[in-house]
């Protein structure tokens, strides 16, 4: 079958064929962990569905100059391609796939015809991102129609209005991201709920969480329930802390008769005691331990855990595992109460996502009133739904009725770095619209009016201050420089506080595709080059003012022929290549005829910057070099441009294609350093497409190979004899610690990570350089 794949044949690898879910459960599954048999309808499915209705083009125009932060727009863009999808016709070969496949999974054996049919984006459960609720998961599906009716269900819900406003936060392309299917065999859970293999609140490595309810997991991961909460010593599963919520509700499959689930009261369904017993046996929570250590040990990652419990030997099953996206949050500056104030707690839940935070409550109802939550405001409801994430963004603060926490309200919140307290019982009772308060989330209490901070308490002394347990990391110094990468332009005001000493990769591709929208040669055609130049340079200027004096390194534009074509008015002027992997992109396009006027333009932008806002720290990074007399060119066409390489101008060079280690002698006199892509290098190097999951789960890709080891080392005693920088674009050195040791023994000058990994590869480093130092003094 062309669209199908089995637990069994995909693997972790495999994201781009089954996306995140699906490439999970088949890694569980192959490891022998007990996961409910199922099977995925591919991405290509998706893309095939679209092609066959001609939704491609119609989807594009569309997204053209969308304003994500313009709900009643995003709303509208939502119905249109929504509504674009469900009048399209699934192609008979797929529907002919999906049907033998689910015959064929009830030939095995299993114990209902019943399914599960969950969303699985290729952007999805990322190590950097979560995508937590984003796309839709339908329960209890029974027989071919209904199958059929809710997969073409799934695949509209990557264009839910909150799933297009998270993939533009995030820095994704829109149309880059598909949709693959995962239907599985329904496990009608007695009980069920989630597992954080850390403590998601402290990032105690030591610890690990479980969250617990009666019924389907649904109600602990949306949050319907506060759930029971189980925090274990992880290092032998003794319970340290618990704390016993009241599930008032439950979801159940529905009966006989109905198809998916519904919502019920505890009480009627389980008896009263239910509502406030353990839902989990000393037993049950052993088996849970034992289990997430098992998962954890195959993705040698922290994990987010989704479980049930059924049958009468109380059989686990494992849902789903996803890595965890928040390890790395901070503390805020200690709460400080002055003692002359009767400051009174209000409400006190669980501590979600840590930070304190003061404001005036908005109590959301519904998603009609999102529009009222602005910058600062303390937006407290019944629970938090993905739909409401623009205004979590908003946010100072998040406080909920229900939920636990590993919900949705919790994750989110973390992710976004804002103060979250869950599972208050009756905030939005208690607390009124307008009322100003302050939201201690390392307590779990809300007060009532604004508790000064350190500032306002130094410069109006009238008493000693009650001092939080402090709880401030602090970050090493490091002789290697930590850099961090980032995407889009307007994320930076969320990470511009982390401990970076620079941005080390800014992709210029994001700015085209989210901001501009447009092919830079189609906007010259039409007249509009100016505007190109306009957003470009606000676009870069907005990072750099934020970053400066720390330098920003600006990567040109990096985009395949496929992916110019995506742009606006790309068809027009973009060709078709088999294998635009290894085609027309990088520096080839700046020097080529048919795009050199597109280079300028970036050009002309970079030059804005620098001069018009007198932002020095713009440095340039051309991008997949493969011969130094394209290099030469490059720069004399910079130098056209007023950006000429000297002492305060910095111009590096991708180094991702081999050519440029073996000729690394001859790059250095004309450039000031060199940038390793190990994604790039490794593929070129071992022949191994990095998209192939098969060649993945192999090994094949893996930049730990003594091949791409001893390249990078050629390459760093290089540069090193010429007074050349090396530096490091990609998660490789946070990912793998043994590889950051490589790469610090071998002498980088620097790594440049994602922003969610930045604190934690600064203290890694400074470990490694902390341990060659005293092998060096042993010596």
């Amino acid at each position: 079958m062309k669209y199908i794949k089995w637990f069994e044949e995909i693997g972790k690898g495999d994201i781009n064929l089954v996306g995140g879910k699906g490439a999970n459960l088949g890694e569980l599954t192959n490891n022998g962990v007990n996961v409910p048999p199922g099977f995925s309808i591919t991405a290509e499915a998706y893309r095939n569905f679209l092609v066959e209705n001609n939704l491609q083009d119609r989807i594009k125009s569309l997204l053209v100059g969308l304003d994500t932060e313009n709900a009643s727009e995003l709303q509208q863009l939502s119905r249109e391609i929504r509504g674009f999808m469900a009048e399209g016709e699934m192609p008979e070969a797929i529907k002919a796939d999906i049907l033998e496949a689910y015959e064929q999974l009830k030939a095995k054996g299993v114990k209902t015809e019943n399914v599960a049919v969950r969303s699985s984006a290729t952007a999805e459960d990322l190590p950097d991102a979560s995508f937590a609720g984003q796309q839709d998961t339908y329960l209890n599906i029974s027989g071919p129609n209904e199958l059929l009716y809710h997969v073409k269900k799934c695949w509209s819900s990557l264009w839910t209005a909150r799933a297009i406003y998270y993939r533009q936060d995030q820095g994704f392309v829109q149309t880059d991201v598909a949709l693959s299917v995962v239907v599985q065999q329904m496990v009608s859970g007695e009980k069920a709920g989630v597992i954080f293999t850390v403590d998601p609140t402290t990032g105690n490595k030591d610890h690990l969480l479980i969250n617990s309810s009666w019924g389907l997991g649904e109600a602990v991961v949306s949050g319907l329930v506060t759930p029971d909460d189980y925090l274990l010593d992880k290092n032998n599963g003794k319970v340290i802390e618990k704390n016993l919520g009241k599930k008032i509700k439950m979801i159940v499959e529905k009966g006989d008769s109905g198809v998916g689930t519904e919502v019920v009261k505890t009480a009627s369904y389980l008896g009263e005691d239910a509502v406030i017993e353990s839902s989990l046996t000393d037993r049950e929570i052993d088996k849970l331990y034992k289990q997430a250590l098992k998962i954890e040990k195959i993705y040698d990652a922290p994990q987010d855990i989704e479980w049930a419990i059924a049958g009468e030997d109380s059989e686990v099953y494992l849902l789903q595992s996803r890595p965890i996206t928040t390890l790395d949050l901070e503390e805020d500056d200690e709460v400080l109460v002055d003692s002359a104030a009767e400051l009174q707690p209000v409400v006190r839940g669980l501590n979600a996502s840590p930070g304190n935070a003061s404001g005036p409550v908005v109590i959301v109802e519904d998603f009609n009133k999102l529009e009222m939550v602005k910058e600062g405001d303390i937006l407290v409801a019944s629970m938090t739904n993905p739909d409401m994430v623009p205004a979590m963004r908003r946010a100072a603060a998040v406080v909920t009725d229900e939920g636990g926490r590993t919900c949705h309200a919790a994750i989110v919140s973390r992710e976004l770095g804002i103060p979250c307290i869950v599972g208050c019982g009756d905030a939005t009772k208690i607390l009124e619209n307008n009322q100003i308060v302050t939201v201690d989330s390392t307590r779990g209490v809300v007060f009532e009016g604004k508790v000064k901070s350190k500032d306002e308490t130094a410069e109006q002394s009238t008493g000693p201050v009650l001092q939080a347990p402090e709880n401030i990391k602090t970050q090493p110094v490091t002789g290697t420089k930590i850099y961090m990468n980032l995407g889009e332009p307007h994320l930076i005001n969320r990470y511009k506080d982390l401990d970076f000493d620079g941005i080390g990769l800014m992709r210029i591709e994001f700015i085209f595709s989210n901001v501009i929208g447009a092919h830079p040669i189609y906007l010259l055609q039409q007249g509009e080059g100016d505007l190109f130049i306009r957003q470009l340079s606000e676009a870069i200027t907005m990072v750099a003012q934020e970053v400066y004096p720390r330098p920003l390194t600006l990567r040109m534009s990096d985009f395949r022929t496929n992916e110019f074509r995506g742009l606006k008015g790309g068809e027009k002027v973009e060709p078709v290549e088999n294998n635009p992997m290894i085609g027309w992109r990088g520096v080839s396009r700046y020097i080529s005829d048919d795009y050199i006027e597109g280079f300028r333009l970036e050009c002309k932008a970079v030059k804005k910057v620098r001069d018009e806002y007198n932002l020095t720290n713009v440095n340039l990074m051309l991008p997949f070099v493969r011969t130094t007399w394209e290099v030469e060119r490059a720069l004399e066409i910079l130098k056209e441009e007023g950006l000429e390489r000297n002492r305060d101008f910095k111009i590096w060079i991708m180094a991702e294609v081999p050519s440029v280690i073996f000729q690394a002698a001859d790059f250095c006199p004309l450039i000031d350093g060199f940038s390793i892509g190990s994604n790039d290098l490794t593929q070129l190097i071992m022949g191994a497409d990095r998209d192939s999951g098969i060649l993945n789960r192999m090994g094949y890709f893996d930049e730990r190979n003594p091949a791409i080891k001893t390249a990078i080392q050629e390459l760093i005693n290089v540069a090193g004899k010429h007074g050349n920088t090396v530096s490091i674009c990609g998660q490789g050195p946070s990912v793998y610690p043994e590889f950051a040791e490589f790469l610090v023994e071998a002498g980088i000058d620097s790594i440049s990570v994602n922003p969610d990994t930045v604190n934690y590869t600064r203290r890694l480093v400074a470990q490694v350089e902390q341990r060659l130092i005293l092998r060096n003094m042993r010596k």
